[in-house]
């Protein structure tokens, strides 16, 4: 599914930045990435969301130019992503999960190291004031917090002032203050007009973070848009969660109560998605009453990423 841009939307007349077209990739008899197509405009952030082996990361390697593709194209900022490498290295910035720094490098080092690599970097001062890292300078990297190495490298992703930036689940292993303070950070490299490619298995970080997201499994596209649009076309009307206390649920009763379209079990939680949330919890209620069924936590809420994924793939996004 096409996103849908107004014609008034800045980023509808920004520039694109990533533009990748019919990427396959095969290993042997097996096909990895099934005719990719992608597109990435100067401020604006896209999510690529999928299960482990959905085929992000031959995607992402494809766009970047670390592996060929056996078909389709991918230029950024206008340069074949292969043949005119150089000039892409030199307007990407990644920053990965687990990045594999120097041994015993202070933060300071580490950006000195990198700096090295461009005829034009920004001064290490100015990141290390920007990320917040300027009393760690003298610190080995790999002394410093989750949070802190993460925004280190962000901070190594920028030094070249790429216009690009690649960042695979930037935020994975952080606490929610950290997570937090992330993601202002992704938003006003946004807001500078990079074009940013971000990879999450967090749906709340897609939904606060991505214009757009594009749905990736078994190495096909099956979906794309902004995280309301695809809620409203994919996801169920609304959801009704409930805690049965630890009680068993019977989940193919509660599937014939009014308005019920599906149900499901989630972290000790049982999941009502349903068309009319008025009429599914006086029936819910009037059910738990009869079975002596404690109800506690009843939550009504509208669909979500999540679900959305669930609708499409039939799992959730780590599986």
């Amino acid at each position: 599914m096409a996103a849908v841009l107004t014609q008034t939307s800045p980023t509808a007349r920004a520039e694109i930045l990533i533009d990748a077209r019919g990427l396959v990739k095969r290993y042997g008899r097996t096909v990895v990435l099934d005719g990719f197509s992608l597109q990435v405009r100067a401020g604006e952030i896209v999510g690529l969301l999928g299960p482990n082996g959905a085929g992000k990361t031959t995607a992402v390697e494809l766009m970047e130019g670390l592996r060929r593709p056996d078909a389709g194209e991918c230029r950024i900022c206008g340069f074949d992503s292969l043949r005119e490498s150089r000039a892409v290295r030199h307007r990407i910035g990644v920053a990965l999960q687990a990045a594999r720094l120097p041994d015993y490098a202070t933060v300071l080092e580490v950006l000195q190291l990198y700096a090295s690599f461009y005829e034009n970097p920004v001064p290490a001062g100015d990141l290390l004031r920007q990320f917040g890292l300027e009393e760690k300078a003298r610190t080995q990297w790999w002394h410093l917090s989750g949070g802190q190495r993460q925004r280190l490298a962000l901070a190594v992703a920028l030094i070249g002032r790429p216009s690009v930036l690649f960042l695979d689940e930037p935020t994975t292993g952080l606490d929610p203050q950290a997570r937090h303070a992330l993601w202002d950070v992704i938003l006003g490299l946004r807001e500078e007009g990079r074009a940013i490619l971000l990879t999450t298995h967090y749906m709340d970080e897609a939904e606060r973070l991505c214009d757009r997201v594009v749905i990736l499994d078994h190495g096909r596209i099956l979906a794309e848009g902004t995280p309301r649009q695809l809620a409203r076309e994919y996801g169920p009307e609304a959801a009704v969660e409930l805690d049965t206390g630890g009680a068993p649920a019977d989940l193919a009763a509660l599937a014939r109560l009014p308005a019920v379209t599906g149900v499901r079990e989630e972290d000790a939680r049982v999941i009502l998605h349903t068309a009319n949330p008025p009429a599914t919890v006086m029936a819910l209620a009037q059910y738990a009453q009869e079975r002596s069924l404690p109800l506690s936590d009843l939550r009504i809420r509208s669909a979500t990423l999540d679900d959305v994924f669930m609708a499409l793939t039939g799992r959730r996004l780590r599986d």
